[in-house]
């Protein structure tokens, strides 16, 4: 065989074990990856990666949330305990500021990273063997996934402008923001209810909880800074599927009349009705909608996919008008700032809320459900029994897996300042678009 052919067969088989083991990974990518890393985790030769690299952190986001609710028997007690170490954490001189020039994420190496490993410790996010060096390797990143689940932040493993601020925060803050919120968990120690709705409004979401035990967490929006939502104990009565919204006399007059006089459509092109003092449809045409006061009718919006609050309305008892609904904005919910709402809370996976809610209600399986919510029909439904709801403002809490979390003060009522990271951002979204506004209160 001549040399030109040897190299042409070397070629082929190069070629096919090439070919082979790309169909593997297509197959077995997991497994494959896996391999690859075992090979760099057992390298003899790593650089600053030696003995800095745990496998186990790299292939977890090691997540914080569990199914155990905020209000739980436990809570009490394990938010004492958290005081209990911060206190010591406290009076030992807290921790260190990370300040850097460079953005940390996995590989950097940097001096900043060494007093980031000690931050990282001292609260136990990070074991002790990981040891102190500059560099951002597996260890950090998992440890900085985890502050960042406790804290409310998306679990990246990037130290961004929040992620920073929240790490800076003193330790004594911190304390202070324990002794805050054991005041008001201590008002919630009583029987909440075998099931119930909570709500932790700086938290931005909602926990279903049923003996102890969350049943589904959804994410929501809640009030802005200068709408907030109310501190409410009620109870969930109703859960309208395919709702009407009735707008309040304030958006009317804020939103509405001005988008009239620009767009004489758009009533119409937003499926609104004007309803007089008899329940009479009123044609917009017949509005002088350049006069000086709005006109004194009813502005309401047909259920439907452009309704305000989408597919469902859920109605509890309380004197602030408030409840909880759909909305056909579901992006707001990948948001970091969930505070965009005039008070009412907006459910993300309401559906799966609804079905738990009217369980104990006979004939509104999930099946019902959906089939009502496709016809379109507003269809007003008790429920057979009523759900307890609280809806409040918790930011610092150890439930019962003993993780110690904090939550933006977004409506300063820890009495710090530093502590309310996203009020600039949240001042922000209160100044959006009239549309976005003219949603549901």
């Amino acid at each position: 065989m001549s040399k030109k052919n040897g190299i042409d067969a070397f070629s082929r088989r190069a070629f096919l074990r090439s070919a082979a083991t790309i169909g593997a990974a297509a197959i077995a990518g997991n497994a494959m990856a896996q391999t690859a890393l075992d090979e760099i985790i057992n390298a003899p030769r790593r650089g600053t990666w030696d003995d800095q690299f745990d496998a186990k952190a790299s292939r977890s986001a090691t997540a914080v949330v569990s199914n155990n609710p905020i209000f739980g028997m436990d809570t009490l007690a394990n938010t004492q305990n958290a005081i209990a170490q911060y206190q010591q954490i406290a009076s030992a001189g807290g921790w260190p500021q990370v300040n850097s020039s460079v953005r940390l994420e996995m590989g950097v190496s940097d001096p900043a990273v060494q007093a980031l490993r000690q931050r990282l410790m001292i609260v136990g996010d990070l074991p002790r063997s990981a040891g102190i060096s500059n560099a951002f390797d597996s260890y950090v990143d998992g440890a900085v996934k985890r502050f960042q689940a406790r804290h409310g932040l998306p679990s990246d493993g990037v130290l961004g402008e929040y992620s920073m601020k929240a790490l800076n925060i003193p330790a004594d803050v911190r304390l202070q923001q324990l002794n805050t919120n054991i005041i008001r968990l201590q008002s919630m120690s009583g029987d909440l209810g075998s099931r119930y709705v909570m709500v932790n409004i700086p938290a931005a979401y909602i926990e279903a909880v049923e003996n102890g035990r969350v049943a589904t967490r959804h994410t929501a929006v809640v009030g802005r800074i200068d709408r907030p939502t109310h501190i409410i104990n009620s109870k969930i009565y109703e859960v309208i599927i395919n709702p009407y919204w009735t707008s309040p006399r304030s958006i009317v007059e804020k939103d509405i009349v001005p988008l009239m006089r620009k767009d004489p459509e758009y009533l119409k092109k937003n499926s609104i009705r004007l309803i007089d003092g008899k329940g009479n449809e009123v044609a917009p045409e017949t509005i002088d909608w350049n006069a000086e006061k709005a006109p004194n009718l009813t502005f309401r919006q047909d259920p439907g996919k452009t309704n305000a609050m989408a597919s469902t309305k859920i109605n509890f008892h309380n004197e602030h008008n408030e409840y909880m609904h759909d909305t056909p904005q579901q992006g707001l919910f990948n948001k970091l700032a969930r505070f965009e709402s005039s008070g009412c809370v907006r459910v993300q996976n309401v559906r799966d809320l609804t079905t738990w809610l009217l369980r104990d209600t006979p004939g509104w399986s999930r099946q019902q459900i959906e089939a009502t919510i496709r016809a379109g029909q507003n269809s007003p439904i008790k429920l057979a029994v009523e759900v307890p709801v609280y809806f409040k403002y918790i930011t610092a809490w150890a439930a019962k897996d003993g993780v110690v979390q904090f939550r933006d003060d977004i409506y300063q009522m820890d009495g710090e300042q530093q502590l309310a990271l996203q009020t600039t951002t949240g001042i922000e979204q209160a100044a959006g678009s009239v549309e976005q506004d003219f949603l549901p209160q």
